[in-house]
């Protein structure tokens, strides 16, 4: 691995677009390339084993791109692959999940207080969070809640109107979330109506931004191991699995600007 190299990062779709653009945010020199598989869409209801093999034939692809490093955008392949992921790929790039990072920040901030979560049903059933939290011992109390409108809703453009409101405002003032003083958004979706979360609890709950919080991570990592690119000479790319034009349109409103998706089958 050198500097270079390009920063992999995937998703069941386009919404870990918010990853990567907290990532070129956080990291503006690196080239990035980026695999949605739309074909496949979404991740939360499928099965671990199918999950699995997604993600494996997905590293391959990032692996043959000469990635340093494979950043799994996607709180869904997150719990069912990253440990065959990092096991598969081995010393050929770096892993990295996006529940890690947020566990540490949960643990660091908030010990003795009680947390929401908010995901997809992958996510929640997992219970990869509460496990993680329980292992910390820092008396932390995870309340979680699937929310499967949620991310189609936003993939649609429904956000930001009175539609969604009404749809965060019923999954928000469920019983299963009282009481929380923060809530971790456990889909890469999610930040794109994290104003209308905030607006809903009006400053009396913190709404946790994952995105950011992986993107530092990141560059942690790669800081430690003297990875971090040093020139500004950046090249990026964005493959898909299925291409449709709703796919390059719901683009702008993930990544912040018009990119060029090439379609990527993973089975011819």
């Amino acid at each position: 691995m050198d500097k270079n190299q390009p920063i992999g990062i995937f998703d069941s779709g386009i919404g870990g677009l918010t990853v990567a653009y907290a990532v070129k945010q956080e990291l503006p020199n690196e080239s990035l390339i980026y695999f949605g598989d739309t074909a496949h869409l979404p991740y939360g209801d499928k099965s671990t084993a199918a999950i699995q093999a997604y993600a494996v034939k997905i590293c391959d692809l990032l692996i043959k791109h000469n990635c340093k490093a494979i950043l799994i955008a996607c709180n869904s392949a997150s719990s069912a692959a990253y440990q065959l992921a990092k096991e598969y790929v081995g010393s050929k790039a770096k892993v990295i999940d996006v529940i890690s990072p947020v566990i540490s920040y949960i643990g660091e901030h908030y010990g003795n207080k009680t947390i929401g979560l908010i995901g997809t049903k992958k996510t929640v059933n997992s219970n990869v969070y509460q496990k993680k939290l329980d292992k910390l011992n820092k008396n932390i109390t995870l309340r979680s809640l699937a929310t499967p409108l949620l991310a189609p809703m936003i993939e649609e453009g429904f956000f930001d109107n009175t539609i969604s409101e009404k749809i965060i405002y019923q999954y928000l003032s469920d019983k299963r979330l009282a009481g929380i003083e923060a809530l971790i958004l456990g889909c890469t979706h999610y930040p794109l109506i994290k104003k209308q979360i905030e607006n809903h609890y009006k400053e009396n709950v913190s709404v946790i931004d994952t995105s950011h919080i992986v993107a530092n991570y990141l560059k942690e990592v790669l800081s430690k191991v003297d990875l971090l690119k040093e020139t500004d000479k950046v090249s990026n790319k964005f493959f898909v699995s299925d291409y449709t034009h709703s796919f390059a349109e719901s683009t702008k409103i993930f990544f912040k600007e018009e990119v060029n998706l090439e379609y990527y089958p993973l089975w011819e």
